[in-house]
């Protein structure tokens, strides 16, 4: 991980910052299930799978979320917190044996109405697949301290 300070002055809307890329295996699968309890036959059962479209079962949606933005923690910057998440969509299925990865693209600059010392980054986060294919999109907002002046 790096660490790198950056104010909100110093965010540059159009930034964009590209992520390594994931494999999802049958193991993801199972663990994520084990953890949320989400054992629908869409991501466990093979032969209902077959009667899908795509024919194959279907990774959850709540997984890649986890696993799409957990791989852009590889920058942390200790003067900006994350406020959460807006826009949440599950755009395309993601299979067994596909690769992700997460484009952060810096999308909006705003004040933050509750907090003068601070200001608002929205970081336009699109999970890809191999085919370069939005298969998740989601608005990361972070509360960002400004420059002391």
């Amino acid at each position: 991980m790096i660490e790198q300070t950056l104010y909100f002055e110093d965010y540059d809307l159009g930034h964009q910052r590209l992520t390594t890329g994931r494999t999802m295996t049958e193991t993801d699968f199972v663990v994520h299930s084990g953890h949320t309890g989400d054992f629908f036959p869409h991501h466990m059962d093979s032969e209902f799978a077959k009667t899908l479209p795509g024919g194959q079962r279907i990774a959850h949606g709540t997984m890649i979320f986890s696993i799409g933005i957990g791989m852009t923690a590889s920058l942390i910057n200790p003067v900006a917190f994350s406020y959460g998440y807006d826009r949440l969509r599950f755009v395309r299925p993601v299979h067994i044996g596909d690769t992700i990865r997460t484009r952060v693209t810096i999308s909006a600059k705003e004040d933050d109405p509750k907090r003068a010392d601070r200001g608002r980054v929205i970081e336009r986060c699109e999970v890809l697949n191999q085919r370069d294919e939005v298969v998740l999109a989601a608005d990361h907002i972070l509360l960002v301290e400004r420059k002391q002046k």
